[in-house]
């Protein structure tokens, strides 16, 4: 299967993970976000959004969304679990997922900022406030869903609940985000990093990293 995705993007570093936890190998495509390789025609029409990632799987399908293509590795691939069994424990998961990257990531992804800077004319000391006042609702939120307890977001194990926080965390670093109000998802990032798995899908692991 291919992967087109982006070393510094938060949703292909999802999937990225998601594929070391399962020992799936990808071939990666990089697409250069920064350079606009995403609005070629050709990168349309595998992602009509313009967007990564794209997984392209052995027959040919081309899926977007990187929760989408989360779950359906997930399904293709059961094994370790990244959703619990349990109906009420699962949509625990997902909801984590989703505030991260439903609630936090779209208002701060290359896109926004770039509109917010250009056909909006904010300074980059206001797009940065832009940028930490929506991390800091959403890491309020997840900060409070955390059981402190538990080693990763939800349990002993990691879930796509951690394959969401920690792309997370790594963008809020980026823009000096102050962590300090969050222990629990400082704790859960420190613990999901010190893994294979999330360590070989880090940003700067990629080929494509400058």
């Amino acid at each position: 299967m291919q992967l087109y995705d982006y070393f510094r993007s938060s949703a292909a570093y999802r999937v990225r993970i998601v594929a070391n936890l399962k020992g799936i190998e990808l071939e990666q495509v990089p697409v250069n976000l920064v350079k606009g390789e995403q609005r070629s025609d050709t990168h349309l029409s595998r992602n009509a959004q313009g967007l990564v990632p794209t997984l392209v799987t052995n027959d040919g399908e081309c899926l977007t969304q990187s929760l989408a293509i989360c779950e359906y590795l997930e399904e293709c691939f059961p094994e370790p679990a990244l959703l619990p069994s349990d109906p009420i424990a699962r949509a625990r998961v997902r909801a984590l997922c989703q505030v991260i990257a439903c609630e936090i990531h779209p208002l701060n992804n290359l896109r926004v900022l770039k509109h917010l800077t250009g056909e909006l004319g904010l300074s980059d000391d206001n797009k940065l406030a832009w940028y930490r006042h929506w991390v800091r609702l959403g890491f309020d939120a997840v900060e409070a869903m955390l059981d402190a307890s538990s080693d990763f977001c939800h349990g002993d194990n990691p879930t796509l609940a951690d394959v969401c926080l920690v792309p997370q965390v790594f963008n809020a670093e980026r823009f000096e985000c102050d962590l300090g109000p969050y222990p629990r998802i400082r704790a859960v990032t420190e613990r999901a990093r010190a893994l294979d798995a999330f360590a070989g899908a880090a940003p700067g692991k990629q080929a494509d990293a400058i």
